[in-house]
């Protein structure tokens, strides 16, 4: 039944039966007139407030709608979905129809507002974060949350925040791999110089070394100049210790060689020589550069030096020694005594460094070296000379044996000796002439006599040449007379017949041949086999025709001045 059939009926009945109430209470009609007036008023009363009330509800149904529209519109506007969210123009119907329409969608919008506000502020707060944590400072949770309350949503103001959180963290990446990289470089240098690490990186940031809290290592732009500048310190301090370690390595390499130290002294401090020649790039090793090792080997070349100063002298000396001794082998004249009496002067008076004079000392080392090394090939060529000269004067001493082809001990040897003393004599000029050349062309290129001992050595192969002129014109005479005497036999034999033959007479030597070695008769002597004779250099040499014959007499020794081929 309609509710307005119903209240008709209900009223009615209610009205009869007031009606009956009446009649049996026997109201006036008065009465009844001004309580049914009053009944009347009180009904138009209730339905005025019931209307008030409806047009309440329609008025606030109107606000609601109007807000949610507003608030929609809002939403749509700040998370720029408005195509998705155009129902204005669709929903029809009464203002709670229209209610119930919108508010899904309003629904639906706060979500995504939400969901978009979450997303926003978990991106601004990582934002945030990475820039505190680049610039060193803090950032606030809250302000975040309130300042994104008001701020675009759209996705395009999103995928700029996401935009900006990727280049934030690869700038963080970057850096974060950079504190690394110096981290680790400032540990290995440091374990090269024993310095305490952990105590270094706190100074720059207490993050580097603790974590125990959970907070990430610092990549501000401060910690990052802190660790630049950390690391530049360490590599100089290194180059400074290196370059140290080398000097001092050189230092006792020089002081060892100077002192013959015996290398299982020097194996304690192979660690420090080893890096003489190594690069800053290739040192390497725990505690290689430490301050203990520089001194330690500071306090080793202080002792060596302190020793050095006592060996010094010694040191001076033994130098001297081998300049004599490269002198001696090269036959320079060298005043040894006098060169040692100023050496000690020099070491005595203190004027000079030791150190200087060594060094002044290997200098002369060297040039007497390389003057040596010049002198060498003529040397050798006059060894030759020498020899050749001296085999010469044997064969001419066995060419007088009259006994030289009998079968006695050792002939066989002097017979090969003389057949290669031959061969050296044909040689002997052009030996000479070579020789000869090399002096002068020495001397000329140098501007000074080539000296042999304490005379130039071509005074002395002049001198040789006037001997051996006088030799061979003695060998000459010798030939012509004993050719004269031979025949002065024969004919005497012709003459008194065999009898008196000169049997078993040994043919006198003419008084020329006497100087047939450039000697005198008194200089005569019969050599007995194994004994020395006197070479044309001055020099004895045994005899190598041990057991051979006995020289005949007429033996002519060489003379005295022969000697001045001797240096």
């Amino acid at each position: 039944m309609p509710a307005k059939a119903l209240a008709e009926t209900t009223c009615g009945s209610l009205l009869r039966e007031l009606q009956k109430i009446w009649d049996e209470i026997g109201e006036s009609d008065s009465e009844r007139d001004r309580m049914l007036v009053e009944l009347e008023r009180e009904c138009l009363d209730v339905y005025r407030r019931k209307v008030d009330c409806a047009s309440k509800n329609k008025a606030d149904l109107h606000q609601a709608l109007a807000e949610a529209e507003v608030e929609a519109s809002n939403l749509v506007s700040a998370l720029g979905e408005r195509a998705q969210f155009s129902w204005t123009d669709k929903v029809k119907g009464t203002l709670k129809q229209q209610m119930s329409a919108i508010k899904p969608v309003l629904d639906d919008l706060r979500m995504k507002k939400e969901e978009r506000v979450k997303e926003s502020v978990n991106i601004q707060i990582h934002i945030l974060q990475i820039q505190g944590e680049i610039a060193g400072s803090n950032y606030h949770r809250n302000s975040v949350a309130t300042q994104l309350e008001e701020r675009d949503l759209t996705l395009k103001k999103l995928g700029e925040l996401k935009l900006n959180l990727g280049e934030l963290q690869r700038e963080k990446n970057v850096r974060v791999q950079q504190v690394n990289s110096y981290v680790k470089l400032i540990h290995e240098l440091t374990s090269m110089m024993s310095m305490d690490f952990t105590k270094l990186l706190t100074e720059v940031h207490p993050s580097l070394t603790d974590s125990s809290d959970g907070q990430s290592k610092s990549i501000s732009n401060e910690t990052l100049a802190a660790l630049v500048g950390l690391v530049r310190s360490l590599t100089q301090e290194k180059k400074e210790r290196l370059q140290k370690i080398q000097d001092l390595g050189s230092t006792l390499m020089e002081l060892w060689n100077l002192m013959n130290t015996p290398l299982d002294e020097q194996s304690h401090f192979y660690h420090v020589t080893i890096m003489i020649s190594t690069s800053i790039e290739e040192v390497s090793g725990q505690g290689c550069l430490a301050s203990d090792i520089i001194e330690k080997a500071e306090a080793e070349v202080k002792r060596l030096n302190i020793l050095k100063a006592s060996k010094m002298k010694e040191l001076v000396l033994k130098k001297q020694d081998e300049l004599e001794e490269i002198y001696s082998g090269v036959h320079m004249d060298l005043d040894s005594d006098e060169a040692r009496k100023k050496l000690l002067n020099l070491i005595d008076s203190g004027t000079e460094e030791l150190s200087e004079l060594l060094s002044d000392m290997d200098g002369e080392i060297g040039k007497a070296k390389e003057q040596a090394l010049s002198r060498k090939d003529i040397l050798d060529k006059f060894e030759k000379f020498k020899f050749a000269y001296e085999e010469e004067c044997w064969l001419d001493d066995f060419e007088r044996d009259q006994n030289r082809y009998s079968a006695g001990r050792g002939a066989h040897k002097n017979l090969k000796r003389a057949e290669k003393a031959r061969m050296l004599v044909s040689k002997i000029s052009s030996l000479f002439e070579s020789l000869n050349a090399k002096i002068k062309s020495w001397e000329e290129e140098r501007g000074t006599l080539f000296m042999f001992g304490k005379r130039p050595l071509l005074e002395i192969l002049e001198e040789h040449v006037a001997l051996r002129q006088e030799r061979q014109e003695a060998k000459r005479k010798y030939r012509e007379q004993k050719k004269l005497q031979e025949q002065m036999a024969t004919e005497q034999e012709v003459l008194y017949g065999s009898k008196r033959s000169m049997i078993g007479k040994k043919p006198l030597a003419p008084s020329a041949s006497a100087n047939s070695c450039g000697g005198t008769p008194t200089n005569r002597r019969v050599m007995t086999p194994g004994a020395s004779k006197v070479t044309s250099f001055g020099k004895e040499r045994k005899d190598s025709s041990r057991g051979s014959p006995v020289i005949p007499v007429n033996y002519v020794a060489l003379p005295k001045d022969s000697s001045l081929l001797s240096p």
